[in-house]
């Protein structure tokens, strides 16, 4: 009868390591797709940078300096391997951009053109999608990290090598307040 208490008691545990286990992996790769989706429209709006670049391009022709470091920005973004990267870079590719826009608006034929507005209204979409994909992310790496840091399941993270992961974090000038004059 003890034998048979023992077993029962060890399928148990099994089946509770089990379970506790594949709800890490689960929330692993919710965070892993999370990420994907956030390539995903990182990649979509460095895709149409060189668009917009080019349409700026043929009224601006002296403002070097802005397109360089659009670039730059779009390069790091493409090259970027971990969330912390990633963050940095579009930091970067955003005020770059902010500055393309600033140039643009010294051009009002520019601004009236319509391949230009079309460029303008994909990026601010995209901007909008990587907004929500970032939100998605940072939920699901919560749970993860949530589920790390509670017993029991941090003792099965442990045992089988489950990482927290880092949140996808705005800089500090996005964070700044925005002066609207009228």
């Amino acid at each position: 009868m003890i034998t048979y208490i023992t077993i029962g008691a060890v399928v148990l545990i099994a089946f509770w390591l089990l379970a506790i286990y594949n709800s890490l992996v689960t929330l692993r790769n919710r965070v892993r797709e999370a990420w994907s989706q956030i390539e995903v429209q990182l990649k979509r709006r460095s895709s149409l940078i060189p668009n917009l670049v080019e349409a700026v391009k043929g009224y601006a022709k002296h403002e070097k300096q802005v397109f360089e470091n659009v670039t730059k920005a779009r390069s790091a973004m493409l090259g970027a391997k971990s969330p912390h990267e990633a963050a940095e870079a579009d930091n970067m590719l955003t005020g770059a951009l902010k500055s393309l826009f600033a140039v643009a608006e010294a051009y009002p034929n520019l601004r009236a053109s319509e391949n230009f507005k079309e460029l303008q209204e994909e990026i601010s979409d995209t901007e909008t999608k990587v907004a929500a994909s970032r939100q998605f992310y940072n939920t699901n790496v919560l749970d993860l990290n949530n589920s790390l840091e509670t017993v029991p399941s941090a003792w099965v993270g442990s045992m089988f090598g489950f990482k927290k992961e880092e949140f996808f974090k705005a800089a500090e000038s996005e964070k700044a307040d925005i002066k609207v004059n009228f």
